[in-house]
């Protein structure tokens, strides 16, 4: 047993799970080691069994300064930036409890270690879910969800993760537990630490226990594929824009993932409606009519199809990856989404945000890609990727003016650097 293992076994109660390195599987190993840099041997993976245990273990990491580095399931523990210098890892995912469901106020309160599947189905319950789509659902942990602001297409209809979130509790890097926000469905004045929590990937402090606003389940659900050229597939989502159609997801699809697919040929847009039953029909054959207007190829799903065809979706971009496999989160100006899918091979993009996921497999397709969304005002983050390319290559692409501003947060709110250095912008 290694002496920071036996000096938190020495404070800690006996229910902390505390597993040295190396009593940890080679499996579990390599894992860790995908979201660290090559120079970190850390000592130890403890498994608090409470916000106070949590808060307990960060404070003596805090006074002896060794370097953390926080996650839930560990699902996400490739993305962003490596890690530092780690000493400790702590996990949340044994902090996973339910703490409050207010189905009438449409609003959930759980801990942060908690999957996200598992929140789904008690919600479902009462005919309620969380309007998230995150990588990974069955094994993502809530905390992780807010702390790399995952979600995918439902930002359509719903808005991000930092549209949802009502309040969160958070560990400080000095040990001590705050709060941010509430219980209940309010704008407040005063600083917004739920947003900059959201998507900072544990730098700031970490998310133990988090607050969100439901949606009631949509009765019925109908999702259009239309695919062709690129120029008819443009006049249709800008036809789409301009309609009184309201989808709930609505998302632009590279010509090898339609195939991938099996959807047809040339690009795609795939839109779902949610609504009453009467609503969904109409809106979606109103949209497969603009579609055969353009001299596309238009299809509908429902049902058991329509269920898998959108689990699918995002395994394209992020399952069966391999050695060489590079996945990235990019950004353009919606109205150059259509040009940039057109270029990419295998991604998506949501035509209202114009924000996407690509997978990439030849790191020499990274750069032209990024510099296209730069282009369009955008950017490209890598978001999973061999170790070694993510010690030598820019992994976020920042160009914006606000790295100073970041760095003094950081600053104040972990002033030792103990927390995830290493994985955001900059290297924070």
């Amino acid at each position: 047993m290694n002496s920071i293992a036996s000096t938190l076994i020495s404070i800690l109660s006996p229910e902390t799970a505390i597993i040295s390195w190396e009593n940890l599987t080679p499996t579990q190993q390599h894992h860790i080691h995908q979201g660290i840099d090559s120079k970190s041997q850390p000592s130890c993976v403890i498994y608090p069994h409470s916000q106070a245990e949590l808060a307990a273990v960060i404070a003596i990491a805090n006074s002896h300064k060794w370097r953390v580095l926080t996650c839930g399931s560990g699902s996400k523990i490739n993305w962003g930036g490596l890690a530092k210098n780690i000493d400790i890892i702590v996990s949340s995912d044994r902090i996973n409890q339910l703490i409050e469901h207010a189905v009438g106020d449409l609003t959930v309160t759980v801990e942060a270690g908690m999957k996200f599947a598992q929140l789904q189905e008690i919600l479902a319950k009462h005919h309620q879910f969380l309007a998230l789509d995150p990588a990974f659902p069955d094994s993502a942990t809530i905390g992780g969800i807010v702390a790399t602001a995952d979600t995918g297409s439902l930002r359509q209809r719903y808005g991000g993760v930092r549209d949802q979130l009502l309040g969160i509790t958070f560990i400080r890097a000095d040990g001590q537990i705050a709060k941010a926000g509430g219980r209940v469905v309010k704008n407040v004045a005063g600083y917004d630490l739920m947003k900059l929590f959201t998507g900072a990937y544990g730098t700031l402090g970490i998310i133990s226990q988090v607050t969100f606003r439901v949606y009631p389940i949509p009765e019925t659900s109908g999702t259009v594929i239309l695919t062709g050229k690129a120029e008819a597939i443009s006049q249709a989502v800008r036809t789409l824009q301009s309609s009184e159609l309201t989808p709930t997801q609505a998302d632009l699809l590279s010509s090898k993932l339609v195939n991938n697919l099996d959807l047809g040929t040339g690009i795609g847009l795939i839109t779902r409606f949610q609504n009453i039953n009467e609503s969904v029909q109409e809106q979606s054959k109103r949209l497969l009519a603009i579609g055969e207007k353009l001299g596309l190829h238009g299809v509908i799903y429902s049902g058991n199809n329509e269920t898998d065809l959108w689990q699918r979706l995002p395994e394209q971009i992020h399952s069966h990856v391999t050695k060489s496999t590079i996945t990235c989160k990019i950004g353009v100006l919606p109205t150059a989404a259509v040009e940039i899918i057109n270029q990419i091979d295998i991604g998506l993009i949501h035509i209202s945000s114009g924000l996407g996921l690509v997978r990439l497999e030849n790191q020499d397709q990274i750069l032209p890609l990024r510099n296209l969304c730069q282009a369009n005002s955008g950017f490209l983050s890598i978001l999973s990727a061999p170790i070694e390319l993510k010690e030598r290559f820019d992994i976020w692409g920042y160009t914006g003016n606000s790295l100073a501003v970041m760095r003094r947060i950081k600053t104040q709110f972990d002033p030792q650097n103990i927390l995830n250095l290493g994985c955001f912008v900059g290297a924070i």
